[in-house]
């Protein structure tokens, strides 16, 4: 797969140290990508990182190397990077399980290989994670109209017109599900690697897949600059939901740090013991208000079915989903607090600039 000319820009040398643990971790990440996708069929190649320019990832197959460009594994996030890694993993599978040694390397046996296992199967060009969509900034203006109904000065005004936005997202998302042309899919990676995932991030993943329209999974990921593990939340669905989704969740991350700092003020502490406890009752609080919605939606007969196209579009990313229990802790005041604080979370348009970690991605004006 090669890069446009207009490649990401170079980045400081990894250190010896953490070049070899990237170069492991890029074999691990091979060896999960053969027995998920590929049914372990294939012999391991040689995994090394390359300095030409001009391409993310190449497999040589005189050498049986499979080369990924040094600058962009070092830099671009892992969800991209294993994008590349399965692209020429495919091409070796094409080659060596297939025997299509006398067609092009993009020709008919790699296709139907990357369209059987959805793989982006494109010659240039970085991944497309959010989907190639050119009215993305179209259904961005559409949902920041939707969340512009919950400015109003009026609490109750409020309150009603945020429970309207996602009332008006499940007509169209039942709408769209009545027609019979196919939907389009993608998936987006939220969020920083996390070595342990808080509970109330365990808690907001779920509020995304049972309410707003799309799959959740947390997914492993690798940090090549400090040579870290950990696990990032990845949503799969139509680009629409795949943007309101990616907003409720750095509005609801935001707004849960903007009450514990309310919370921790309020008992004049500099301790940090009850923020996990608060985060998480935040958390709660707005899925049960998502509840009763939902229930009362029910009762008026709009109710979501799921997707089983989508469906289909996870368990092909996804072959082997394991599951897991949570643990959570048990009941406390600081819970409590937190979650009665969650049930009075209205959603907004975003104010901010741009992404942070502190507050939610701003959405373009309304129109």
């Amino acid at each position: 797969m090669s890069e446009p000319s207009t490649a990401a820009s170079a980045v400081s040398q990894l250190s010896a140290e953490l070049e070899a643990l990237l170069a492991r971790e890029l074999s691990r990440a091979w060896h999960d990508v053969n027995a998920s996708f590929f049914k372990r069929a294939m012999k391991p190649p040689v995994v090394r990182l390359g300095d030409a320019r001009g391409y993310l990832g190449r497999w040589h197959r005189d050498t049986r190397t499979l080369e990924l460009a040094r600058t962009f594994v070092s830099a671009a996030p892992w969800g991209e990077v294993l994008e590349v890694l399965k692209h020429e993993a495919a091409h070796q599978y094409a080659h060596e399980i297939l025997g299509a040694t006398d067609e092009t390397a993009h020709g008919p046996a790699f296709a139907g290989v990357c369209a059987r296992l959805g793989i982006d199967g494109r010659a240039t060009g970085r991944p497309l994670p959010h989907g190639d969509d050119p009215e993305l900034d179209r259904i961005r203006r559409r949902i920041a109209d939707l969340l512009a109904l919950a400015t109003s000065q009026n609490q109750h005004e409020a309150e009603n017109a945020a429970l309207l936005a996602q009332r008006l997202m499940l007509k169209h998302n039942i709408a769209l599900s009545e027609r019979p042309e196919r939907r389009r899919y993608a998936y987006r990676q939220l969020g920083e690697p996390k070595g342990r995932v808080p509970e109330s991030e365990h808690i907001l993943a779920a509020i995304l897949a049972d309410h707003y329209f799309v799959e959740a999974i947390w997914v492993s990921a690798y940090r090549a600059r400090d040579g870290r593990r950990g696990h990032v939340i990845e949503l799969c669905g139509t680009p629409e939901n795949l943007e309101l989704a990616e907003y409720v969740h750095a509005f609801l991350s935001a707004t849960g740090e903007r009450l514990w700092r309310a919370h921790k003020a309020s008992l004049e502490t500099r301790s940090n013991q009850e923020r996990r406890g608060v985060l998480a009752g935040v958390m709660e609080g707005f899925r049960e208000r998502l509840v009763r919605e939902k229930t009362k939606n029910r009762e008026e007969g709009l109710v979501w079915v799921g997707d089983a196209e989508l469906g289909g579009y996870f368990r092909q990313r996804h072959p082997y989903v394991r599951g897991v229990r949570l643990r959570g802790h048990g009941p406390s005041d600081a819970r409590r607090s937190g979650r009665e604080a969650g049930r009075e979370i209205v959603l907004q348009r975003g104010v901010s600039s741009g992404p942070t970690a502190a507050t939610p991605r701003a959405l373009p004006p309304k129109r």
